[in-house]
């Protein structure tokens, strides 16, 4: 099986916005009727969105929605929906926009065969050192590309330490200093790609290509045959880094955020 295969249709939206739902996993989670109602304090808000993966009739959908703007608001915070064409109730896009919901964060969900990521390697990549848990070091430079300098770096720690599936962290080197990082997550044959960084320095020196294909000999390994991963339809560069290391996508999605 390729790693398109199947793209794009409902089964394999499911599958894999679920996986990367484990791989990023929510302090408080409520299944209601398929839907996934989540809830994190971590600065990763999408982690905190409802995925609304089972089809409901027009006054059925209205009641979910009501009850997940409850669920959210029990948590003190707004509700937020990810939706996924085909994927999820055909007018619920719609019934949000109606009900003052703003349509945010377009993205892009990408697959790969792990062995056309390794096929694309660098032939000169950088020195990368492989832990199964987050280093300080690997921490820092996470945090320095994509956390928050007022945020609590407890909650994303607390939230690493939440994921159950097997995970590998990578952090390619300049040197004796770690710049930059990634982690893979495997999960039934796919393997998804997270938190991928680099630092503002070393970009242009085939870190995060390097990163990348120690992740992917890491799924090789660990009997994950494709790839998977999420990105923003306006980062140009983390799109072509992607798709130099054999990246295609196969489905888009969008977030719909009360207020």
């Amino acid at each position: 099986m390729s790693a398109s295969s199947g793209a794009g249709s409902p089964e394999m939206v499911w599958e894999l916005q679920e996986k990367a739902a484990r791989a990023l996993p929510a302090e408080h989670v409520e299944h209601v009727g398929g839907w996934w109602l989540r809830h994190s304090t971590s600065c990763a808000w999408w982690a905190g969105t409802v995925l609304p993966h089972v089809d409901a009739e027009p006054e059925e959908l209205a009641r979910r929605v009501v009850g997940a703007e409850r669920f959210y608001a029990g948590h003190g915070t707004a509700a937020r929906f990810q939706i996924s064409p085909r994927a999820c109730p055909e007018s619920l896009d719609t019934h949000l926009a109606e009900r003052g919901y703003r349509r945010e964060s377009p993205m892009s969900m990408q697959v790969a065969a792990t062995t056309q990521v390794l096929e694309q390697a660098p032939r000169d990549s950088l020195r990368v050192r492989l832990d199964e848990e987050p280093t300080r070091a690997w921490f820092e430079v996470w945090n320095a590309v994509h956390g928050h300098a007022d945020g609590d770096r407890r909650t994303e720690w607390n939230m690493l330490d939440r994921v159950q599936q097997p995970s590998a962290y990578v952090g390619a080197m300049l040197g004796g200093d770690v710049v930059a990082v990634g982690r893979a997550v495997a999960d039934e044959g796919w393997a998804g790609v997270f938190g991928m960084a680099t630092l503002p320095h070393a970009r242009g020196q085939r870190a995060g290509r390097s990163a990348l294909a120690a992740l992917a000999e890491w799924a090789a390994a660990h009997d994950a045959d494709r790839l998977y991963l999420q990105v923003e339809c306006d980062n140009i560069p983390a799109l072509r880094l992607y798709e130099g290391a054999g990246f295609g996508e196969v489905f888009r999605y969008h977030y719909r955020i009360a207020g």
